[in-house]
């Protein structure tokens, strides 16, 4: 099993959650992240006043799939997440050893 975490513009979320339904894929997490990349940010005015905002919103999407899966899985996050421009995001991949069923305590491997 692999775990996909993939750092993402937060419009392209929905893209993402579709690309993954249309290979089976569900079980996801999303969660709302800041931070920054090659882009460090930009400059914004509030009130007249200018201030450098170098943290900028982003969404994480974490599934764990099986090793089978994984290649189709960048593929279709990288396609749906895709715009072209800098801060499009990045995806990570990393082993999964085991997990287990906190309601019955079943152990997947």
């Amino acid at each position: 099993m692999k775990l996909i975490k993939a750092i993402v513009r937060p419009n392209k979320v929905d893209d993402v959650k579709e690309a993954l339904g249309k290979l089976n894929i569900s079980g996801m997490t999303v969660t709302e992240v800041r931070g920054h990349g090659k882009q460090k940010g930009h400059t914004a005015i509030y009130r007249g006043k200018e201030y450098n905002v170098s943290l900028l919103p982003k969404m994480q999407i974490e599934t764990v799939v099986s090793e089978s899966v994984v290649d189709a899985t960048i593929e279709a996050i990288v396609a749906a997440a895709r715009t072209g421009e800098i801060g499009d995001g990045r995806v990570f991949v990393t082993p999964v050893e085991s997990s287990y069923k906190i309601r019955t305590g079943e152990r997947e491997m």
